[in-house]
């Protein structure tokens, strides 16, 4: 099957707190001063990815996983996801702070939501000054300690903030309080699912002024209240070799540096591959084509393929895969 690597047209969508970064420094055609995530691979019902390139472009990308599953995906990730998508991968611009939120886990969001939990990661790609980012607890509570805080108004005095900056990545595991902070910039990997659990929204109103739903007491039993220093990933930045940047039950992410030709030998990886440029640009080739991607774009390589080469003098790029 001629399963050259293949690109997707961005699913664009607008948010209260977006802005325009995604335009002025990715290149997405967006139209608004409020978008806030550029979907660049996904198969959640009604926001289906269509291929934007070669023989395929028009076709939708789970078209494609329903005709050739196992050549696509990999025979493993198939026999553990069937013909869906196991990972939802985004671009986010964070004009303003998002709301202060967590995911639950894979047993509370089947029970709740017959969804997959959402384990996250974020590489962060572009910051203002000063900006920071919410992760966790900056001590141990309690369920009463935490609920107390909602109802006077304090949640903001138990948070930790972190400061961040560029090539800064954090794994978000289900469980744990979050926010991207405003002037973020940052790709996204994560699983297949959009339940999230909104515990605070800064008393914002919408465009018609309503205050967005919050879920406050779905969340109560999906929060971790324990201050842990686990979320902040640090990673080798070796120039022309695979870094590995998180191994986590539902995908694997590396860290690749070019400053030259890169050929991977990946006949035993029963896994798709994509590649998300955070830098530069670079053509991406296996046996049956190739694909040139840049900085904010994001290219699916088949699982069928036996090699990978990486072509650029200048691009750092993750790789995720099963």
């Amino acid at each position: 099957m001629n399963l050259y690597p293949l690109k997707f047209q961005p699913i664009l969508k607008e948010r209260l707190w977006g802005g325009t970064k995604l335009k002025d420094v990715l290149g997405k055609p967006i139209t608004s001063d409020i978008t806030g995530e550029s979907w660049e691979l996904s198969t959640v019902k009604g926001d289906i990815s269509i291929i934007a390139n070669g023989d395929f472009s028009g076709r939708s990308f789970q078209d494609l996983i329903d005709t050739h599953p196992e050549e696509l995906l990999g025979k493993s990730v198939v026999e553990r996801f069937g013909k869906g998508f196991p990972i939802l991968i985004k671009f986010i611009d964070a004009k303003q702070d998002l709301s202060i939120q967590l995911h639950p886990n894979d047993k509370l969001a089947k029970e709740r939501h017959s969804s997959f939990g959402k384990t996250e990661m974020w590489y962060v790609m572009n910051v203002d000054e000063n900006a920071s980012l919410i992760v966790g607890f900056n001590k141990d509570v309690t369920k009463e300690v935490y609920s107390k805080s909602l109802k006077s108004d304090t949640l903001l005095d138990l948070l930790n903030y972190e400061e961040v900056e560029e090539g800064d990545t954090f794994f978000i595991n289900t469980g744990k309080i979050h926010a991207i902070g405003a002037g973020v910039l940052l790709a996204e990997i994560q699983q297949t699912s959009d339940v999230t659990y909104r515990v605070f929204d800064f008393n914002r109103k919408d465009k018609n002024g309503n205050l967005r739903e919050l879920h406050t007491e779905m969340a109560l039993d999906a929060i971790d209240y324990e201050k842990k220093d686990d979320f902040k990933v640090n990673y080798p930045k070796e120039a022309n070799v695979v870094n590995k940047m998180v191994d986590c039950p539902y995908f694997k992410t590396n860290f690749i540096d070019l400053t030259e030709d890169l050929k991977l030998d990946v006949s035993l990886r029963d896994s798709f591959a994509i590649y998300m440029c955070v830098q530069g640009k670079v053509t991406v080739e296996n046996e049956f084509g190739s694909a040139q991607i840049q900085k904010g774009e994001t290219v699916l390589v088949s699982a069928n393929s036996e090699t990978i080469v990486l072509k650029s003098s200048r691009a750092k790029l993750l790789e995720v895969t099963i």
